[in-house]
């Protein structure tokens, strides 16, 4: 039987996905190419304006599947908005592959919408983001938003939504229940999982700390913006009494005014930008992993957090955690901007100390569910 063939859109290799397209190929099921739409540049000049700085991951994201880097043309190419992902050839490119169906990840991108549009009622047109509707607008934007965003699913044949918060939003701007697929949000469970080498490192970097390591232990990693929240982690936390410390890990725009202000805590420690590689050593410096964003449409590393067996507090501005968080098991939630709840949460899991191992043994065994394989899966079921 000849393999229905999925060409894959989506702006730059990441190491979300690039396990995923291997792990794809190797079934053979379905036929993939991907198509990568920021352009070859982005290999050696990816600027992340939440990080303020240049990233090059350090791990291989291209390897096991096939790929095409689409030109892009745009004037400042990058996929924090819409005209910065300007492909000419996209289109007859994947004419010429000859796909059978597109699957398209993100729509607000010039090239991504035009394709979605071009190839919609010719071949099937598949659609993957996470976007949630935990991020409430006044009535008037919500009006055109709803107008503007069912316009845009109607050139979508199917969805794969990766949680809950994701199907509502599908189901609210157009999407039927039958045009949905649940392929849950991901990442490469066996690079996080415990081995030998992993006790070792920790041990060494919070001797090089100079680390409490009897106290508890809360980390924050990533970008330092304000949607991030830190200063609301840093404010609620400085305030708590008690044997713990804090990680502050990340580089941003808010990197200096945080590091000025709490520079005379000797028990919150800031650590600069960490790589792939170094991931699964930086969540076991700490028990909990702390999540305070205002808004985040899922949250990738509170599912990296859980296969490291780490306890959770996440606000409830993040769309994981209606997913992965189960109250007291594995953590908690706290109000997104609600430093007292924030604080109350950190004083509860200090308290919890002799329960945390327990906490985050439930972790790496609810995340045990969230894996490519199901992706795969939901992804080859497109088709039928």
């Amino acid at each position: 039987m000849i393999k229905k063939k999925l060409a894959i859109i989506t702006t730059h290799p990441v190491q979300y996905n690039a396990p995923l397209f291997k792990l794809l190929h190797e079934r053979g099921i379905i036929d993939i190419k991907v198509f990568y739409t920021w352009g070859e540049k982005v290999l050696t000049n990816k600027y992340d304006p939440g990080f303020d700085k240049n990233i090059i991951w350090d791990i291989p994201l291209m390897d096991g599947y096939a790929y095409e880097f689409v030109v892009n043309i745009a004037k400042h190419p990058g996929s924090h908005h819409y005209r910065g992902i300007n492909n000419p050839d996209l289109i007859d490119t994947i004419k010429k592959w000859q796909a059978d169906a597109i699957l398209v990840y993100g729509w607000a991108f010039k090239s991504h919408l035009k394709a979605m549009r071009y190839f919609h009622n010719k071949i099937p047109v598949f659609f993957r983001g996470d976007s949630n509707l935990l991020n409430k607008r006044n009535i008037f934007k919500n009006t055109l938003r709803t107008i503007f965003l069912k316009w845009v699913y109607s050139h979508v044949d199917k969805a794969v939504y990766v949680g809950t918060k994701n199907k509502e939003y599908y189901l609210c701007y157009g999407l039927k229940q039958d045009q949905l697929v649940f392929g849950p949000h991901a990442v490469d469970n066996n690079r996080f999982e415990d081995n030998e080498n992993f006790s070792e490192e920790v041990l060494k970097w919070k001797a090089n700390l100079n680390m409490n390591v009897s106290a508890t232990g809360f980390l924050y990693a990533g970008k330092l913006d304000d949607n991030k929240n830190v200063r609301l982690l840093l404010k609620a936390f400085s305030a708590v009494k008690g044997e713990c410390y804090l990680i502050i890990a990340g580089n941003g725009v808010l990197e200096n005014e945080f590091k000025t202000a709490y520079s005379g805590h000797n028990n919150i420690y800031f650590l600069p930008f960490q790589n792939q590689a170094k991931m699964p050593i930086l969540y076991r410096l700490a028990d909990v992993f702390v999540l305070p964003s205002k808004s985040e449409t899922w949250g990738l590393g509170i599912n990296e957090s859980m296969a490291c067996e780490r306890v959770l507090l996440v606000s409830n501005g993040c769309g994981a955690a209606f997913d992965l968080i189960k109250e007291g098991v594995n953590g908690f939630t706290f109000k997104f901007g609600d430093e007292a709840d924030l604080r109350e949460k950190i004083i509860t899991l200090i308290d919890k100390k002799n329960n945390l191992k327990e906490m985050g043994k439930s972790s790496f065994n609810i995340i045990q569910n969230w894996n490519y394989e199901k992706d795969c899966v939901a992804i080859e079921s497109l088709f039928i």
